[in-house]
């Protein structure tokens, strides 16, 4: 099969420089989120899949990849509004959102808060549960790190001694690839693409968005990996009776990365979902 050809570009917004994927296709575009420590790569299947009927656009979101890393609150409304400002910067006013993980909270408040722009969304393996009031302590966001990866022994030597860390640290080959995808080699030695203080400050403001789900008035498709790990069975449950227009469902595979854990389980799913849009 004819590989789907991706072009790189690097959108100048207001706030930030956004790095992102285009295929440029003919047809409905859909713009795809990364989830937490990730990037646009992760997308690299689901371009090769939908490519040829699709456009796809698919950004390193801010903290990230190659995108910019400024000293923010990482808030889903912040991430939100970098989305709105690259689709206008495109000219873009109509997409079909994809969001995995983080990316899946950010999707769902642009489905609600942003309804002109928005045909339909998939929510992958995020639940909307979170705390219910703002952190009103006060931080100093400068000085906040990532605690999954703050005890890492960062920059790594060798690209070895960063494979056999990784692979340590996670705990399936998805995970493995995941993070891979985000190393970079630097004059130091090998680093993460990903903003330390950004991760730790979107996981310090992250706020519970069930109150947004009834606002989602196009279809969305909620999909979830075995077991609870991510939503768990009651979080689940209250998503599909909150959203108007609801596809729900749990994936045979407990990988939290429920687009590549079990791709023809998944793409079955997505294709019921675009039938329905």
């Amino acid at each position: 099969m004819e590989k789907i050809k991706i072009y790189r570009n690097v959108a100048k917004l207001k706030s930030i420089n956004m790095f992102y994927f285009d295929t440029r296709t003919e047809g409905p575009t859909f713009l795809c989120l990364h989830g937490r420590w990730g990037r646009a790569e992760t997308w690299f299947d689901f371009i090769q899949h939908y490519g040829k009927q699709y456009r796809i656009i698919a950004p390193d979101q801010r903290g990230h990849g190659l995108s910019s890393k400024p000293i923010s609150k990482y808030t889903t409304e912040e991430m939100a509004k970098d989305i709105i400002e690259l689709l206008d910067f495109l000219k873009i006013d109509s997409i079909i959102l994809v969001g995995h993980s983080m990316g899946g909270a950010v999707a769902g408040y642009l489905a609600a808060v942003y309804p002109e722009y928005v045909k339909a969304v998939a929510i992958l393996d995020k639940s909307a549960s979170g705390p219910t009031e703002p952190n009103k302590i006060m931080i100093d966001i400068s000085q906040l790190s990532d605690p999954l990866t703050n005890n890492w022994p960062l920059p790594f030597a060798t690209l070895n001694e960063a494979m056999n860390f990784i692979r340590q640290a996670t705990d399936s080959n998805l995970e493995y690839q995941y993070f891979m995808n985000s190393l970079v080699e630097t004059i130091e030695g090998y680093q993460m693409m990903f903003s330390s203080q950004a991760m730790a400050a979107n996981m310090v403001h992250y706020e519970n968005w069930f109150h947004l789900l009834p606002s989602i008035e196009c279809l969305v498709l909620l999909i979830r990996a075995k077991g609870n790990q991510a939503i768990t069975d009651e979080d689940f449950i209250s998503m599909q009776s909150l959203i108007p227009n609801c596809i729900a469902h749990e994936m045979l595979h407990s990988d939290h990365n429920v687009h590549l854990s079990n791709k023809e389980e998944f793409y079955e799913w997505f294709d019921v979902f675009l039938k329905r849009i």
